[in-house]
């Protein structure tokens, strides 16, 4: 039996619409007031892909002259809902971009995980997440969490609640 996936390569062919990432955006960046407290903005927005930077600032500081982990974790756990996000508008392109704007509201982390590997020390910071599987009832995603120099400071994996 032939399968119904699209490949790699196709995915990421999909282009969004204006009004589905400036949706999105809203939704991340205006409506989720934790995101605000985080000073978290959104960069980039493909299928299954999201990227986005935290400036650093004096009230985010956990250790002196260290972003605290609770940012870090927080910061990885809004970007991987926000990929899975992505992944779901993609996989909707048949609907019109507010339909599928209105599919988020179920969206909730079940699992996450977050390795520190080093200090929380920059001026801003770069934070990725991809979708790894989009299944029916559970997204699972990895993030990445970047100092301005591009150094790995932290990874991350999550599993969300989709139904």
């Amino acid at each position: 039996m032939p399968s119904t996936k699209k490949p790699a390569a196709e995915a990421t062919a999909i282009k969004f619409e204006p009004e589905f990432v400036i949706g999105l955006k809203r939704i991340f960046e205006d409506m989720i007031a934790f995101n605000q407290v985080l000073g978290l903005k959104i960069t980039s927005l493909e299928p299954g892909r999201a990227i986005g930077r935290i400036a650093m600032r004096p009230d985010l500081v956990g250790s002196p002259n260290r972003l605290h982990g609770g940012v870090i974790s927080a910061g990885l756990d809004a970007m991987g809902g926000l990929a899975v996000m992505t992944a779901i508008g993609a996989r909707h392109m048949d609907e019109a971009p507010g339909q599928r704007l209105h599919r988020f509201g179920k969206l909730g982390t079940i699992d996450l995980r977050i390795d520190y590997l080093r200090p929380g020390i920059s001026d801003f910071f770069e934070l990725r997440a991809e979708v790894l599987r989009l299944g029916s009832r559970v997204a699972t995603t990895r993030m990445e969490f970047l100092g301005e120099d591009g150094k790995l400071l932290s990874t991350g994996a999550g599993a969300y609640i989709i139904s």
